[in-house]
C-alpha cells in the first residue's frame, strides 16, 4: 500500500534534474574563468566573487527556505526557486561587466537555495516505503556527484563552441521542465502545525553566515585587520543571538536540538570539511590545466572526465558497501585517499607538472564520494519527519557553504602566495600576467610568464597541504562521531538519540 508507483518515480526524475544542475552550476564556471577574465577584466577579488557568490547566497538562505517550504508548501518553494534560477541564469549569461555578473550569480544562489531543500524533503514525502525511500535518496546523492562531475566537461564543450555565457544557459531549459512537470507529478506537502515564519530569525541567519564568510575571506587575503576581525566578530555575535532566539521560539527557524544528535552533527562536520578542501583546490586545479599546462577548456574537461566517472561509480557503490561495513569506516577510507591525493598536489611543479597533478586529482576526487553518498541519509534519518525540510537544508548548507568557503579561503590563499612571489607592479592574477607577457617582447615576456606560472603553482602547493590537513580532521571526526552507527543504519530511519533539554544543548 505504501509502495511508490510510476508517478512518484517520474516525479523523482523531475527532482533530480535541478539537483544535477545546481551542483553543476557550482563548477561549470571554473573552466570559464580565464575567458571571463579576458572578456570582463575583473579584479582578482571580483574573479573570486564571480565563482563563490552563488554558493554563499545558496548557503546563507538554505535553512530559511527549507523551513519556509515546510510551512507554506515545499512544491511552492520549488517552483519559485526554479523560476528565479532560470531568469537569473539568462541574465548572468548576458552580463556586460563583472558587477552585473556577480549580481546575477547572487540571484541564481537565491533560486538554488529555494530549490535544493525542496527536492530532498519532497522525496522524503513521496516515498513512504523505507527501502524505496533509501533508493530515492541514494539516487539524489548520486545526482549531486553527477553535477559536480560533469560541470567541467559541459563547460569545456560549450566553451569550445560558444562564449563563456553559454555555460550558464543550461539552467534555463532545465528549470522550464521543472516548472511544467512539477505541478502534475509532484504532490504538495506542508508540515502540520508548522507555525508562522519568524522573519527576524531569517535576517539573523543571514547576518551570521555572510559576515563570517566575508571575514574569513578578508583574513586569508589581507591578514588580521580591522575589517576581517570586525566582520568575523559581528558574524559570531549575530550567531549567538540567532541560537538563543531559536531556543526560545516555539516554532524556530532551525531546531537547534537537532545538533545534539552526534550522528547529525558529526556527518555534517565531516562533509563540510571535505567540501572546503575540494572547493578551493578544484578551482586552482582547473585554472592550472588551462593557464599553466596550456590546455583548452575541452581538453581540460576530458582530463577531468575519468575522475568524474570514478566519482559517480564510487558514489553508487558506497551505500552497497555500507551494508556490510560501518559508514564511518567507508567514509574514512575514502577520505584517506583524498589526503594522499592532496599531498601529491603539494609536489606539483610549474614545468612538466601535469602528470603529478592529474595523478593527485584522480586519487583525491573519488575519495569524497562515500561522504557524499552516505552523509545525506545519516542526516535525514537522524531528524524527525516533520523536520525533513530543515534537516535537508542544513545538510545542503554544509556542502555548499563548505565549497564556497573552500573557494574563498584556499582560493585567496593561492592568490596571496601568487602575489607574494611576483614582483611589485605585476598583474594580481595569473591570466592578467599572461596577457601582459604577450604584449611584451623577447625574454622579458617569457620571464614574466614563467614567473607567474611558478608563483601560481606555489599557491596550488600550499592549498593542497591545507586541504590535506582539513580532510585528516574529517577522518578523526568521522571515527569519533559515526563509529557506533551500524552497517545497515544509513538505509533506515536512524533512531533519534534521547531528548536533550535546551539547557544541555546550550552547554554543548
Amino acid at each position: 500500500m505504501n509502495k511508490a508507483g510510476p508517478r512518484q518515480w517520474f516525479g523523482l526524475s523531475i527532482l533530480l534534474l535541478p539537483t544535477v544542475l545546481l551542483f553543476l552550476a557550482m563548477t561549470v564556471l571554473f573552466l570559464a574563468t580565464p575567458q571571463i577574465a579576458a572578456d570582463l577584466d575583473p579584479s582578482g577579488s571580483q574573479l573570486l566573487w564571480i565563482n563563490d557568490i552563488y554558493g554563499f547566497m545558496m548557503a546563507g538562505l538554505l535553512v530559511a527556505f527549507g523551513t519556509v517550504g515546510d510551512r507554506i508548501g515545499r512544491r511552492k518553494i520549488l517552483l519559485f526557486g526554479a523560476a528565479a534560477f532560470g531568469v537569473a541564469s539568462l541574465a548572468a549569461s548576458l552580463a556586460p561587466n563583472a558587477d552585473l555578473l556577480i549580481a546575477a550569480r547572487a540571484v541564481m544562489g537565491v533560486g538554488a537555495a529555494a530549490v535544493m531543500p525542496s527536492t530532498l524533503s519532497l522525496i522524503s514525502n513521496m516515498f513512504k516505503d523505507d527501502k524505496q525511500r533509501g533508493t530515492a535518496i541514494g539516487l539524489w546523492a548520486a545526482s549531486i556527484s553527477v553535477g559536480v562531475a560533469v560541470g567541467p566537461l559541459v563547460g569545456g564543450l560549450l566553451l569550445e563552441a560558444f562564449w563563456w555565457g553559454a555555460a550558464l544557459l543550461a539552467g534555463v531549459p532545465v528549470m522550464l521542465v521543472v516548472l511544467v512537470g512539477a505541478p502534475f507529478l509532484i504532490p504538495e506537502y506542508r508540515a502540520p502545525k508548522s507555525g508562522g515564519l519568524d522573519l527576524p530569525s531569517v535576517l539573523l541567519s543571514m547576518l551570521t553566515l555572510l559576515p563570517i564568510v566575508y571575514g574569513v575571506k578578508e583574513l586569508a587575503k589581507s591578514g588580521a585587520g580591522v575589517v576581517s576581525l570586525g566582520t568575523l566578530a559581528a558574524g559570531l555575535l549575530f550567531g549567538v543571538i540567532f541560537v538563543r532566539r531559536q531556543l526560545r521560539l516555539e516554532n524556530p527557524l532551525l531546531d537547534m536540538r537537532l545538533f545534539a544528535n552526534k550522528v547529525f552533527s558529526g556527518a555534517l562536520g565531516v562533509f563540510m570539511l571535505s567540501a572546503i578542501a575540494l572547493g578551493g583546490v578544484y578551482l586552482l586545479f582547473t585554472q592550472y590545466l588551462q593557464l599553466v599546462a596550456g590546455l583548452s577548456p575541452l581538453e581540460a574537461g576530458l582530463w577531468i572526465l575519468p575522475a568524474a566517472l570514478v566519482l559517480v561509480a564510487v558514489s553508487t557503490l558506497s551505500p552497497v558497501l555500507a551494508r556490510k561495513v560501518r559508514p564511518a569506516y567507508v567514509i574514512s577510507g575514502g577520505a584517506l585517499l583524498s589526503v594522499l591525493g592532496y599531498l601529491l598536489m603539494t609536489q606539483v611543479g610549474s614545468v612538466a607538472g601535469l602528470p603529478m597533478l592529474i595523478t593527485g586529482f584522480y586519487v583525491l576526487y573519488p575519495g569524497i564520494a562515500p561522504a557524499m553518498a552516505l552523509n545525506t541519509a545519516l542526516v535525514i534519518g537522524s531528524a524527525p519527519p516533520e523536520k525533513a525540510g530543515a534537516a535537508s537544508a542544513v545538510n545542503t548548507t554544509a556542502s555548499d557553504l563548505g565549497t564556497s568557503l573552500g573557494v574563498a579561503v584556499l582560493g585567496t590563499v593561492g592568490t596571496a602566495v601568487y602575489r607574494a612571489a611576483m614582483p611589485a607592479g605585476a598583474p594580481d592574477t595569473l591570466s592578467g600576467a599572461l596577457v601582459a607577457a604577450e604584449d611584451m617582447s623577447g625574454q622579458a615576456g617569457a620571464a614574466l610568464a614563467a614567473a607567474a606560472r611558478a608563483a601560481y603553482t606555489d599557491g596550488l602547493n600550499v592549498a593542497g597541504g591545507i586541504a590535506a590537513a582539513l580532510v585528516a580532521g574529517a577522518i578523526v571526526l568521522a571515527l569519533t562521531t559515526l563509529r557506533k552507527v551500524p552497517a545497515t543504519r544509513h538505509s533506515q530511519a536512524a533512531e533519534p538519540e534521547p531528548a536533550t533539554e535546551r539547557k544541555e544543548v546550550v552547554a554543548a
